[in-house]
């Protein structure tokens, strides 16, 4: 039977994904899909759809709690919802973003707070924001036996330093610099955000572990998209490389124009919805 005459797997067949899967999926050419997650509902979703991974990211701080950036996110409110994704995902790799200033200040922080991510929700690894200025970090979480993904070109928490949030990262240099410190340190991931297509191609190239893109191309060795911005429920935000694979805000609005107007016009509920 060849592989595309194979059936589907089921949910209860899936190998759970681990770090060391994750990391073969690079050396065996097997591109890697990964998107966010939030809570339980979606998450369960999203693990029985087969995804690889999921992000607990801290752009939960704009897309669930409407916030204009990702700084205000906490420890305790990013292990909330966490543990939720945790409760649902059963195969998927569960990775966690630690929030502003919850790893900038010390190594030794960091490994607090990563750890209390760990222990509080079951999650498999975290993923911080840096290169060569994180590198100390991510080697001492590694060395703690905390599985660490790392964050390299455009990078929502420096925005006040970029000047905003869409500023596509050029320097090559750095970027190269930046992505091998963080191979070197032991990190078992990195994403690649906002990078030119070529830049993130020498990366993917140069570094052994796997690169997930977002706006960075199609030679990365995975990509993730924010769950709400590619099911069309957001609105207002239109990047280049953003693709809506469906239009559940449509939808959605809808819906609940048709039971507004059932409600009003007592066709709902009727005989076949009543007890």
């Amino acid at each position: 039977m060849t592989d595309s005459a194979k059936p589907a797997t089921t949910p209860t067949e899936r190998t759970p994904m681990t770090v060391p899967r994750f990391v073969r999926a690079k050396q065996r050419g097997e591109k890697i899909a990964m998107l966010t997650g939030y809570d339980f509902l979606w998450a369960g979703i999203l693990d029985d759809s087969g995804i690889d991974a999921v992000l607990v990211g801290d752009s939960l701080g704009m897309v669930v709690q409407g916030k204009s950036s990702t700084l205000p996110v906490t420890l305790d409110e990013i292990i909330y919802h966490a543990e939720m994704v945790c409760r649902a995902v059963k195969s998927a790799l569960v990775i966690v973003d630690l929030p502003f200033l919850t790893f900038n200040i010390s190594p030794e922080e960091a490994i607090r707070n990563a750890g209390q991510i760990i222990k509080r929700t079951g999650a498999a690894a975290v993923k911080l924001e840096g290169g060569v200025n994180q590198a100390e970090t991510i080697r001492r979480l590694s060395n703690a036996e905390i599985p660490v993904m790392a964050h390299v070109g455009m990078k929502p928490q420096s925005m006040l330093k970029y000047g905003g949030m869409n500023r596509i990262q050029r320097d090559r240099e750095q970027l190269l610099n930046d992505a091998k410190a963080a191979a070197d340190a032991g990190a078992f991931g990195i994403v690649l955000e906002l990078i030119p297509r070529e830049i993130a191609k020498e990366i993917t190239a140069s570094v052994s572990i796997p690169t997930i893109g977002i706006g960075a191309g199609p030679d990365c060795d995975g990509q993730v998209l924010v769950t709400p911005d590619m099911l069309g429920l957001t609105s207002g935000f239109n990047p280049k490389y953003l693709k809506r694979f469906a239009d559940l805000r449509t939808e959605a609005q809808q819906a609940f124009k048709d039971y507004i107007s059932e409600v009003r016009a007592g066709t709902y509920p009727d005989a076949e919805h009543s007890h």
